[in-house]
């Protein structure tokens, strides 16, 4: 992950570029390579106030000037200036510090080399896990005589869905003591900490105006901020001489930021340990790190950066490539229980609200990917005791769905199959809706969902047999050889030689999507020979693309090639033909289960070009969607959980490039 010169000196490309530093609370510091913003959400320190909710910009930027010649008292007589720094305004960049990088890296963490009036200067950041704190480290590597080098704190202190503009009632109180900057910006907000050692501080009140975000202005918002100052740091510095800066929620005080580092470096170097093998493994195994966060004392999964709070959808999904491939079955665990305490008539939650603690239900999928996570777990750790105590919460779930919950969620007693929805409400992970309009609605009888039931009462068959009495999985054998039954019987399409997209009564949808996969991509398939053969075949026709596979056919009349706009434009695009990231993962798998070790060159090929996407857009990571048509623009979140997963789950389970043996597998896994 290293860039140089040549690519960083085109601003448009090096605002294209972003990075991000997680906290494992739900808190971040991102920005672009160039130094500019190009989102409302980023920021120095995006504190995660509530975790992993809360998210609050306490700093957005500290930009940097080297100033040589002149005081350190801040005469100008005589010097020369060279600001690091970069932001956009209306019909202007300045400053243009990108024009100084002489190269950008990612490896444990974001490193920027600038070389400006004979100075070559380091610069590290990073995010410390467990706390609301980022480390900005500097190191002179060549100097030709001592500088000044001058930081601007630029804060907000807002909610990072919003934008903060001039007002009166900033603080403008502050104390600098002890090398230590401490100000509380709104009354009954929360207080910033900037350490600095052996700096002065010049007081320099006052707005900057009209700082303009790009991807807010593509995606139909409001995107210009105004952001506050109470003045400027000036530390002397020479060749060899470095500088730790401590921004943090909590007073640094005798706190050494470079000792503080290389305790957050020792941590990620043991996590990364089995996979330095392959660079881009590593990546991905600190890509993944990034998602698993505290909830209360429990543990749970951001669904994605930088503005996903946790989903049980996407976690139980995630699981298997976060945890599990990475050896981190203690976290697994704890995330299975967290959401085991959320379980509420036989649902998992959907999502947590940004603001209060009510979780939502609305999701019938969720707590069927429950049974694949936790089946997913016992065969990689063999945990009978887990599985054991388990048994009663999936039993129970099962009963709900019998009896009928939520959503008019409910099996039909005639065929098995799992019915669910109601008017206005959006159930499936194609989960869409603007204001009463919900794009995607499938209301019945989804192809996924069915596929999901199925593999449930596979799992509680399989599972009871392996930790309990072997008489007490025949009810759930003989339910899900009528599920396989029903489900042939009514989901094939024989006219277009795939499987129906969901079937409500007497209608049954044809689009082309790629749901139908998971039929013959989880560990229990409902089809097999020609019919698994068709299916495969029609979703590489209609849907594949070098990022993943589109959610609609391009000949559909609501194809939509692009996403962008307004809200309503973009979530009308959503599942609409936009490429998800994540559903390499169940594509590959129902390749291998179809084409079997044939098929590894065209895997390798694909997940090689998810491995290229990590030098673009979110550094190191993979982003949550892309447009459904060449060139196949990132689009969405720059971190995406499912999708770092999925990636991660599938290159290493099929070997499909060098990685580590697996680990505490009580049989194969495909």
């Amino acid at each position: 992950m290293k860039f140089d010169s040549k690519v960083l000196s085109e601003f448009k490309t090096s605002l294209g570029l972003e990075w991000i530093e997680t906290n494992g609370l739900g808190g971040y510091a991102s920005s672009t390579i160039s130094g500019a913003h190009s989102r409302r959400y980023h920021g120095l320190l995006v504190a995660a106030l509530h975790p992993p909710l809360g998210r609050t910009v306490l700093l957005s930027k500290l930009d940097e000037t080297i100033v040589i010649g002149g005081s350190s008292e801040g005469e100008s007589g005589g010097e020369v200036r060279f600001e690091l720094s970069a932001n956009q305004y209306p019909g202007a960049v300045h400053p243009r510090g990108y024009q100084y990088l002489k190269s950008f890296q990612r490896d444990l963490f974001p490193e920027f080399y600038y070389e400006a009036g004979g100075v070559e200067l380091k610069k590290t950041i990073a995010a410390l896990h467990g706390v609301n704190t980022t480390l900005v480290l500097y190191e002179v590597i060549e100097a030709a005589s001592p500088f000044v080098f001058e930081l601007l704190p630029l804060g907000s202190a807002r909610d990072f869905h919003h934008l903060s503009h001039a007002n009166n009632d900033i603080g403008r109180h502050y104390l600098f003591e002890e090398d230590i900057f401490q100000t509380l910006n709104y009354h009954g907000g929360t207080e910033l900490f900037i350490s600095v050692p052996n700096a002065e501080f010049v007081e320099q009140q006052g707005w900057y105006y009209n700082l303009e975000y790009p991807v807010e202005s593509y995606r139909g918002l409001d995107f210009r901020e105004d952001l506050y100052t109470h003045g400027k740091f000036l530390v002397r510095l020479k060749k060899g001489d470095s500088l730790g800066i401590i921004i943090s929620t909590e007073r640094p005080q005798q706190k050494n930021a470079f000792r503080l580092f290389a305790t957050e470096k020792k941590r990620r170097e043991k996590l990364t340990k089995d996979f330095s093998v392959n660079k881009e493994l590593k990546s991905l195994v600190l890509a993944a790190d990034q998602f698993i966060v505290k909830r209360g004392e429990g543990t749970t999964v951001v669904a994605g950066y930088p503005w996903f709070a946790d989903w049980g959808r996407d976690s139980m999904i995630a699981l298997p490539g976060l945890c599990l491939v990475t050896g981190r079955f203690k976290e697994a665990k704890q995330i299975l229980q967290q959401f085991v305490g959320l379980i509420s008539e036989g649902m998992l939650p959907n999502r947590f609200p940004d603001y209060g603690a009510v979780p939502e239900y609305n999701t019938i999928d969720a707590t069927l990917w429950f049974f694949h996570a936790i089946h997913q777990y016992y065969k990689y750790t063999a945990d009978k005791s887990f599985v054991k105590a388990m048994l009663p919460v999936l039993k129970g779930i099962i009963d709900w769905h019998y009896k009928g919950t939520r959503y008019n969620i409910k099996v039909d007693t005639e065929d098995e199959l799992l019915y669910g929805g109601e008017f206005g409400v959006q159930l499936t992970w194609m989960d869409a809706k603007v204001g009463d309009w919900v794009v995607t609605p499938r209301r019945g009888k989804p192809v996924e969902v069915n596929a999901l039931w199925y593999n449930a009462l596979r799992t509680m068959e399989a599972l009871v047999e392996e930790v309990g009495k072997k008489i007490d999985s025949v009810p759930y054998r003989m339910r899900a050889d009528k599920v396989l039954e029903s489900f042939n019987l009514q989901f094939w399409n024989e006219k277009q030689n795939s499987l129906y997209d969901y079937i409500d009564g007497n209608y049954k949808n044809d689009d082309i999507r790629p749901n139908q996969l998971y039929a013959i991509s989880l560990p229990y398939p409902l089809l097999s020979g020609e019919r698994a053969k068709k299916v495969f075949e029609s979703v590489v026709q209609h849907l594949l693309t070098p990022k993943g596979l589109r959610t609609l056919s391009p000949s559909h009349k609501d194809f939509r090639p692009f996403y962008g706009g307004d809200v309503g434009k973009r979530d009308g695009a959503y599942h609409q033909g936009t490429v998800w990231s994540f559903l390499i993962g169940s594509f590959l798998d129902a390749a291998y289960y179809v084409c079997g070790d044939k098929g590894k060159e065209d895997a390798v090929r694909y997940i090689n070009t998810f491995l290229e996407h990590l030098n673009e857009a979110g550094v190191g990571t993979v982003s949550e969607i892309f447009d459904a048509m060449a060139p196949h623009t990132p689009r969405g979140a720059i971190a995406q959980a499912w999708g770092v997963a999925e990636v991660l789950r599938v290159a290493v389970a099929y070997e499909l490039v060098p990685g580590p043996e697996l680990q505490n597998e009580t049989e194969p896994l495909f």
